[in-house]
C-alpha cells in the first residue's frame, strides 16, 4: 500500500523576512510546518548571517522556482574595512588585517570595474559542490579547497554611505550566482586593503521585495487568524517576466494531458491568440484565471513544459 503524503496540498509562495542567524533551508522548513504544506522549496539561498527577503514557494509552486533564482536580486551590505576572514563576513575567522582605510573618492573610482560581466571566484565557505562535497564541508575540516572563477552580472553597484573610516554601506543589484561576500572581498584588495562583510539584506528577489515580505512570527499568527489570502500569493507571482496566455477549457486540457495545441488550422485561422509570442518563447498557459502549465511556443504549437496541478 502506498504511503499517505503528510502535509496538505497548499499552491503558492509566501515571502518571508528571513531573520539573522537562521539558515533559509531552517526558514523553509519552519513555514511548511506552520502551513502543514506538503511540499516546500526556497527563490535562492541567503547566508544564515543575511536578513531580508527569502521567497518560498509550496505546492506546483515549486516547479516555477527556477524564474525567481534566475531573476535579478537587490542587496544592501556593509564592508567593515581592515579584516579579510575565512568566510568573507562577520562569523569567520581573521585571516588578514590591515591599517588601509578607502576614501570616497577611492571607492568611486574602482566602482566601475565592478559593474557589468564580471569574474569572481565564490567564497571557500559556500554550497558550490566540489568532488560531489559542499565547498564548506571542506573547508570547515580545514581542506584545502579550490573553486573555479565564474562570470556574473552587476547591473548597478553604488556606494551609500561611509557611517565611519572603518565601514562604508553598498547597494548591488545582479543577476544569478553573484555572492556579495565575494564582491566585498574583491573590492577591498582592489582598493589596497582587505574586508568583509558585517551586514547583509537582500531587498528584492525578482518580483518580490522586502516591502511585501512578512516575518516568521508574523506569518504564525496570520495562519491562526486570517485566511490564507492574506499571506498566500499565486503561483504565477513568479512567472512576471514571462508572457500569459489564455486559453479555453479544452485547449487547457489538453496540456495537462501532455498534448499539444495548435494555434492555428492549416488555412491560418487561428485557434489561440498569440499576440507577440515568437518562436521559442516560454510561457504561462492560463484558464479560467488558473496557471495550467509553463509552455513552450514551437513548430506553430504550444507545448507544456511544466504542468501546474492546481
Amino acid at each position: 500500500m502506498a504511503r499517505k503524503r503528510r502535509g496538505q496540498p497548499i499552491h503558492g509562495w509566501i515571502s518571508i523576512d528571513k531573520p539573522s542567524g537562521r539558515t533559509s533551508a531552517q526558514v523553509t522548513s519552519q513555514v511548511r510546518r506552520l502551513l502543514d504544506a506538503a511540499k516546500a522549496g526556497h527563490g535562492g539561498t541567503l547566508d544564515p548571517l543575511a536578513t531580508g527577503v527569502l521567497p518560498i514557494a509550496l505546492g506546483e509552486a515549486t516547479k516555477t522556482v527556477s524564474y525567481v533564482m534566475n531573476g535579478i536580486k537587490r542587496y544592501r551590505f556593509t564592508v567593515c574595512w581592515g579584516e579579510e576572514r575565512t568566510t568573507d563576513d562577520l562569523e569567520g575567522e581573521i585571516t588578514v588585517s590591515s591599517d588601509h582605510r578607502p576614501t570616497e573618492a577611492d571607492i568611486m573610482t574602482v566602482l566601475p570595474e565592478f559593474v557589468g560581466d564580471i569574474e569572481q571566484v565564490p567564497p571557500d565557505y559556500s554550497a558550490i559542490k566540489l568532488e560531489g562535497k559542499r565547498a564548506y564541508e571542506l573547508a570547515r575540516k580545514g581542506k584545502e579547497v579550490s573553486i573555479a572563477k565564474r562570470q556574473v552580472h552587476i547591473e548597478e553597484f553604488s556606494l551609500v554611505s561611509m557611517p565611519d573610516d572603518d565601514h562604508a554601506v553598498f547597494e548591488v543589484m545582479s543577476g544569478k550566482g553573484t555572492y556579495m561576500r565575494s564582491l566585498a572581498r574583491d573590492i577591498a584588495r582592489r582598493l589596497g586593503t582587505v574586508g568583509h562583510i558585517s551586514e547583509l539584506r537582500r531587498i528584492s528577489c525578482g518580483p518580490f521585495s522586502e516591502t511585501a515580505s512578512i516575518s516568521l512570527e508574523s506569518l504564525e499568527a496570520l495562519v491562526h487568524s486570517a485566511p490564507p489570502s492574506a499571506y498566500l500569493l499565486a503561483v504565477e507571482t513568479a512567472l512576471d517576466d514571462i508572457p500569459a496566455l489564455a486559453l479555453n477549457a479544452a485547449q487547457a486540457d489538453h496540456l495537462r494531458h501532455g498534448r499539444p495545441v495548435r494555434v492555428q488550422d492549416p488555412e491560418g485561422r487561428s485557434f489561440v491568440e498569440t499576440g507577440s509570442l515568437v518562436e521559442g518563447d516560454v510561457l504561462c498557459a492560463m484558464a479560467d484565471g488558473q496557471p495550467v502549465a509553463l509552455a513552450r511556443f514551437t513548430d506553430g504549437e504550444i507545448r507544456a513544459v511544466r504542468v501546474l496541478n492546481i
